[in-house]
C-alpha cells in the first residue's frame, strides 16, 4: 500500500505541473524551458542526496542502469511539453496516461508476478484514459497548433519514456540508492537538453517573470519522480506507476477548473473509470 501511496501523491504533483506546463508552453521555445526545469530539479536534490547519501551502495550496474533512466526520462518530458504546445490537456494528459499497461508488462518481464486481479484494475484505468482521449475527436480547431494525431503521437512517446523511466529508476534503486539514481537521471536528462540546445544554438532563457513559476515545476517533478522511484525499495514497486497515471485525469479536471477547457459528458464517465481501477488497485494490494 507504501508504493500506491506514493504514486498517488506524484500524481497530484504531476497534475500542477502538467497544468502549468500547458500555460507556459504554448508558443514557447521549449528547450530553453525544459532546462530550466531539469535544472532546478536537480539544484533541489543536490543537498538531499548530499545529506542522506547513499551514494557507497551505488554499483557500477547501478550508475548505468540510473543515466538510461535519465536518457528515458530526457524522451518523455521532451514528448510530455512538446504535446502540451500542440493540443489542449483534455487531448493529451489521457494519452501521456496509457502508460501503466506499459509499467506492468515490464514488471510482468523481469520476472516478477502480476496477478489477473491487477490486470483488471489496469484495463479499467486504461479504458477509462480511452474514453477520454476518444470523446475529443469531435473538437473545434481552437486551442490546437497542430492536428490532433501529431500531439497524440508526442503524447505516445511520451508516455513510452515515462515507462521505461521508471522501470529502470526502480531497478538502479534496488541494486544502489534512492537519492543517487534520481539526481544520476535528472542530470543526464539535463545534460541531454543541453546539448540539444547548443546543437539548436537555442540558447535563450525563458523571460525572467517565468523562471520562478518554471524552477517551481521542476521541483514538483523532482519531488514526484522520487516518489514513484523510491517505491523500488517497497513490495509491488509497480503499484507506483500505475497509480502516478492518474496525473492525466486530474490535470483534466484543473484545467476544466483554470484553464475552462471543456470536458464532454462522456469524458466524466471516463474518469470515473480511472477513479475505480484505482480503487481496485489499492484494495487488491492490501
Amino acid at each position: 500500500m507504501l508504493a500506491l501511496g506514493f504514486g498517488l501523491t506524484a500524481a497530484l504533483l504531476w497534475a500542477v505541473h502538467d497544468l502549468l506546463a500547458r500555460k507556459l508552453s504554448q508558443g514557447a521555445a521549449l528547450l530553453p524551458i525544459l532546462a530550466v526545469v531539469l535544472a532546478s530539479g536537480a539544484v533541489g536534490l543536490l543537498p538531499v542526496a548530499g545529506i542522506v547519501g547513499g551514494w557507497d551502495r551505488m554499483t557500477g550496474g547501478a550508475w548505468a542502469i540510473a543515466a538510461l533512466s535519465g536518457l528515458a526520462f530526457a524522451v518523455a518530458i521532451g514528448g510530455l511539453y512538446r504535446a502540451f504546445s500542440l493540443a489542449p490537456v483534455r487531448l493529451v494528459s489521457p494519452v501521456v496516461g496509457a502508460y501503466p499497461l506499459l509499467s506492468l508488462l515490464i514488471a510482468a518481464a523481469q520476472g516478477r508476478p502480476v496477478p489477473p486481479g491487477d490486470w483488471l484494475a489496469v484495463l479499467a484505468i486504461v479504458i477509462g484514459i480511452a474514453i477520454v482521449a476518444i470523446a475529443a475527436r469531435d473538437d473545434a480547431p481552437e486551442g490546437y497548433a497542430a492536428p490532433p494525431g501529431v500531439a497524440i503521437a508526442w503524447a505516445a512517446v511520451a508516455a513510452l519514456g515515462f515507462a521505461g523511466t521508471f522501470a529502470l529508476a526502480q531497478a538502479a534503486t534496488r541494486i544502489g540508492a534512492e537519492l543517487p539514481v534520481m539526481l544520476t537521471g535528472r542530470v543526464v536528462a539535463l545534460l541531454v537538453v543541453g546539448s540539444l540546445m547548443l546543437w539548436q544554438a537555442a540558447g535563450r532563457l525563458p523571460p525572467r517573470g517565468q523562471l520562478w513559476v518554471l524552477s517551481g515545476m521542476g521541483l514538483l517533478d523532482a519531488l514526484a519522480l522520487g516518489l514513484v522511484t523510491a517505491a523500488g525499495g517497497h513490495v509491488h514497486a509497480e503499484y507506483a506507476s500505475v497509480a502516478s497515471s492518474l496525473f492525466g485525469v486530474l490535470t483534466v479536471l484543473l484545467a476544466a477548473w483554470f484553464l475552462k477547457e471543456r470536458v464532454r459528458p462522456v469524458q466524466w464517465l471516463g474518469i470515473a473509470a480511472v477513479f475505480t481501477g484505482i480503487a481496485m488497485l489499492g484494495l487488491l494490494g492490501i
